[in-house]
């Protein structure tokens, strides 16, 4: 099992219930699921987690405030951040780059492969499902 630690922040409580048990479950990661955005930060500051993993509301202007304040704090802007989320399909490749996202996962995904998509993005070796 790795020791990894994944920041998952969703506003859907059924996605994130199903991320969670995709990634303790199948990845064997722990996962910390902040309230909201600022909690989330400060999640990110105390936790220091592996990767963050967060849908991005386009609607909601606090996205945007949360990935400037990560992305602006010493402590926090190396965390690499894996967009899950429908409307990242319509994200500019600046956007991306801007933010350093280090990769996106379209919704609706395949949870038993999605452990493996994040571990692909991130350059992580995991364990086939198989081996599990």
């Amino acid at each position: 099992m790795s020791n990894k630690t994944i920041l998952l922040i969703d506003d859907e409580l059924n996605v994130r219930e199903l991320v969670e048990l995709c990634l303790t479950d199948l990845g064997g990661w722990n996962v910390v699921i902040p309230n909201s955005l600022v909690e989330g930060f400060q999640q990110a500051l105390f936790n220091h987690p592996d990767a963050i993993v967060m849908d991005l509301s386009m609607h909601c202007m606090d996205y945007f405030k949360f990935m400037n304040q990560l992305r602006n704090n010493p402590e926090t802007q190396a965390i690499p951040v894996v967009l899950l989320s429908a409307a990242a399909r319509w994200l500019e490749p600046d956007f991306l780059q801007q933010y350093a996202i280090s990769g996106v996962i379209l919704k609706p995904f395949n949870p038993l492969t999605l452990s493996d998509r994040i571990s692909q993005i991130l350059g992580w070796h995991s364990l086939p499902i198989s081996q599990l």
